[in-house]
């Protein structure tokens, strides 16, 4: 499965990339063709074990049959009606999200930052018809390090430098907290709060845990607060971290999810926000809307997704696949070749000790060895496999991972011995 030096055909076909894209973003050299279930293939036939499972919205794999039927019955029925009408897996689509979720009411969406977006207006619509702020008052507590999507609206409380540079003015409304500080937050709050806003975990970060009990205190203050919480679950939740929603590991139920992602199935974008009719109830026709949100096709698909998940195998598979993973690339840490491994579920963050140089330097090594992982904020490289992967994936994954690391290091220490001084 290691990767080969690049034909001319995939030069020329990421040359073509170069030519006529925009370059807001930074791939690794590599032109995918086809996959099956935890493994790609570019176009020189070369395979790879995907970790990245596109930020997570391949969660049940690629080419799930599942999945898959369900798209190929809808495609030879109906794909788009706008929400003008209604169509027949609309109902079903938003009545299991629902169920999954307890919650009341569904509004469905195509990407993660539409429904951000959404969740936001959701917040500011309810402090001022619910609550009683004055209007243009509202404000919604954020956390540092926090990533929602690249709206203006959502860069505007990123303190992500490259996410906001030549981007301002900004919108207004937004406090940052420390994330994982339950008493900042709550010496944040205001009788103009609206609403916090917080990653369960957060992904971009670096699959950032918070400490354990925090979300149950953010739980009991907003409550206690009079202050909506909203769970950005787009890439942590749908068996991604162990469970069906991040905030499942400490038995915490916010006022809003966002959902995305894995919720299209890898298929067709699909995200919805999900809170109960005191909240969503609000909205009155004409006040939001989009025309491909929840479409027929991509609510056949997630219909699909929410019954994969009711069985729990999954989430099962995450928990047991991603203790393992861990357990593998801990003597890293002991080795001096990591500082840090987080883990929660199948999705890993593994802080790469400087002397071996950037993540994106070891993402590098890892593609040659045939294993697709992607790096975050320089040193830290994020491991986020279908949850379908096998026992054999995985051990190939973690074996390969070592491998590179040791030839790192080794190069590392190449290099100091023939840059120290002679005696």
């Amino acid at each position: 499965m290691a990767a080969q030096a690049r034909s001319a055909r995939q030069q020329a076909a990421i040359d073509q990339v170069e030519r006529f894209s925009a370059h807001n973003y930074a791939p690794l050299p590599v032109v995918i063709s086809n996959a099956d279930g935890a493994l790609v293939h570019d176009i020189d036939g070369n395979t790879y074990l995907d970790c990245l499972a596109a930020y997570s919205a391949v969660n049940f794999g690629h080419q799930n049959a599942e999945l898959l039927k369900a798209a190929e019955h809808q495609l030879h029925t109906l794909t788009l009606t706008s929400r003008a009408f209604y169509s027949e897996p609309f109902g079903p689509f938003v009545q299991a999200v629902a169920e999954l979720c307890g919650k009341d009411m569904v509004l469905p969406m195509n990407s993660g930052a539409e429904a951000v977006e959404t969740a936001l207006k959701t917040a500011r619509k309810w402090a001022y018809e619910a609550k009683g702020i004055p209007d243009g008052q509202a404000e919604i507590i954020v956390m540092e390090g926090n990533f929602h999507g690249r709206t203006t609206t959502i860069v505007s409380f990123s303190n992500d430098p490259d996410a906001r540079r030549s981007f301002s003015p900004f919108t207004s409304g937004f406090v940052a907290v420390p994330y994982g500080d339950a008493a900042a937050l709550e010496a944040a709050i205001t009788d103009r709060t609206a609403a916090v806003l917080l990653e369960p975990i957060q992904g971009e970060a670096g699959v950032m845990i918070p400490p354990p009990g925090y979300l149950r205190e953010v739980r009991e203050i907003t409550r206690r607060r009079g202050v909506l919480m909203i769970a950005d679950e787009i890439q942590s939740g749908l068996g991604r971290a162990g469970e069906t929603f991040a905030c499942d590991r400490e038995g915490v139920v916010p006022d809003v999810y966002i959902l995305g992602k894995a919720l299209g199935g890898g298929i067709m974008p699909l995200s919805a926000v999900v809170a109960d009719a005191d909240v969503l109830g609000l909205f009155q026709p004409g006040q939001h809307g989009s025309t491909f949100g929840g479409n027929p096709l991509a609510c056949a698909i997630g219909s699909k997704v929410i019954e994969i998940l009711r069985t729990g195998v999954m989430q099962e598979a995450s928990r047991r696949q991603g203790a393992k993973l861990a357990a593998a690339f801990q003597p890293l840490v002991e080795r001096g070749y990591l500082t840090e491994v987080r883990q929660a579920g199948l999705w890993l963050g593994l802080d790469v000790a400087p002397v071996l140089g950037t993540a994106r330097d070891i993402c590098y090594r890892l593609l040659e060895k045939g294993i697709l992982a992607k790096d975050t904020h320089t040193r830290t490289i994020r491991f986020a496999p279908p949850l379908v992967i096998s026992d054999a994936e995985l051990d190939q994954v973690a074996q390969r991972t070592v491998a590179a690391f040791e030839e790192a290091a080794a190069d590392a220490a190449a290099f100091q011995e023939a840059a120290a001084p002679a005696r």
